[in-house]
């Protein structure tokens, strides 16, 4: 049996600037092959370290415990494309959560976790915040450039627009929060910022909002980092101090020796199944608690 190929952290911090930050796709396989020392391993790790749409889906979309769809709402910028998903044993109103894709944006792991959120009792709504761009095409890399063209004014407010929708959606109770990965993450800080009526926010190694923009949140946050995310880490501290000095209710978890995307199972280089199952119980727990 051919030996497994070993990842190292160097690897996963090429992989994060190629993803994140300026390194292109070329730039990033001649990092990994100096890194392993020939183009056959780093052709053979390049996909560990990518999320793998191949991966099988934990709920899939026809699960008979759930009505999903496609639908479209009026956002403030035009047509706004998601996936409704509601689970069938409702009896009554239930407190509804947007979920906010990586800059991957509104893909099938994305969409996977949202049915994973309503089955815990939510009516969820995963936005595609690339549909202005005509949604979300197959290629990652090029959904990463169009993420990067998004105008953040009306990226937030759409994230508004789709927050009343679902706030005054017919199998909802009007209470609706909003959970995001990377960068879905950064839009849920941003989201709290801008909306006073967001009911609660669960931002996963997002980037922070400002520190001068804390005192206009009122939602109560849930902040997940990752112990070896120094990227996003880097914005703890003043962020922190600023929730902390204006009295905002907050809780903030670290998870040690775990990378960034840690929650995302279709990344085997990078998933944490500790992390990912402890932070998933306390969201589900701080969500049922300030929405229910």
């Amino acid at each position: 049996m051919p030996k497994q190929p070993t990842i190292t952290q160097a690897m996963i911090k090429a992989y994060d600037d190629y993803t994140h930050l300026t390194l292109d796709r070329r730039g990033f396989m001649n990092k990994l092959k100096v890194l392993t020392g020939s183009a056959a391993a780093a052709a053979a790790i390049a996909p560990m370290l990518a999320a793998s749409s191949a991966r099988a889906a934990m709920v899939a979309e026809d699960d008979a415990r759930l009505e999903v769809s496609d639908i479209t709402f009026d956002g403030a910028t035009g047509e706004m494309r998601g996936q409704l998903s509601v689970p069938v044993s409702a009896t009554g109103p239930l407190p509804a959560v947007l979920v906010i894709h990586e800059n991957r944006g509104l893909n099938e792991h994305i969409r996977d976790v949202a049915r994973r959120l309503a089955l815990e009792g939510f009516a969820t709504l995963a936005v595609d915040f690339l549909s202005p761009l005509d949604g979300t095409p197959d290629d990652e890399d090029k959904a990463r450039d169009m993420i990067r063209t998004l105008d953040g004014g009306e990226t937030i407010a759409n994230a508004m627009a789709a927050r009343t929708f679902l706030a005054g959606h017919e199998k909802t109770n009007g209470k609706v929060g909003a959970i995001g990965f990377c960068w879905g993450g950064g839009l849920v800080n941003n989201l709290a910022v801008a909306d006073p009526d967001l009911g609660a926010g669960v931002a996963y190694y997002g980037r922070q909002a400002s520190a001068a923009d804390v005192p206009m949140i009122k939602a109560p946050l849930m902040l997940h980092y990752a112990g070896l995310d120094d990227r996003i880490n880097a914005g703890i501290a003043d962020y922190r101090a600023a929730l902390e000095s204006t009295g905002k209710p907050f809780e903030l978890h670290m998870y040690e020796g775990v990378n960034h995307a840690f929650n995302n199972d279709t990344s085997a280089a990078r998933y944490d199944k500790a992390a990912a199952d402890l932070a998933w119980s306390r969201t589900v727990a701080f969500l049922r608690e300030n929405l229910g």
